[in-house]
């Protein structure tokens, strides 16, 4: 196989907080996936890696099966580059006003690396890493 192209579909409670939380952090939303509340999008990074935020029962139904309960554990963690500790730092005030959870406080962890991790509303888990 040598797809083209690839991307996320994650389940949300609320798809117009999702759009507002990401619309804050200045992620740019994917066109056309604006107009409804069973769906938003957003493009991700230099190579826009597109993430879908479906109503939970819309992606249920695609899965034929139960969406992960992120109150009992995890699904996956995203990672975003920030050029420089400052550029960090100044998104973790960011994902605080913006509604997201701050679970790992902005810090070195390792000579020569430093971030932070944080959850949306819904529990979708995301670290900021550099190095």
């Amino acid at each position: 196989m040598r797809p083209t192209k690839i991307w996320a579909n994650l389940g949300v409670k609320d798809v117009i907080a999702t759009r507002k939380f990401y619309s804050a952090l200045g992620f740019k939303p994917n066109e056309g996936y604006d107009k409804t509340d069973e769906i938003t999008s957003f493009l991700f990074g230099n190579d826009d890696f597109v993430i879908n935020f479906f109503v939970k029962d819309s992606l249920k139904n695609a899965l034929r099966g139960e969406v992960a309960d992120l109150s009992k554990g995890n699904e996956v963690i995203f990672t975003l580059w920030a050029d420089h500790k400052d550029e960090a730092d100044k998104w973790a005030v960011e994902v605080r006003n913006g509604g997201g959870k701050i679970f790992d406080e902005p810090a070195e962890f390792g000579p020569g690396y430093y971030g932070f991790g944080f959850s949306d509303p819904d529990g979708h888990k995301w670290n900021v890493f550099n190095c």
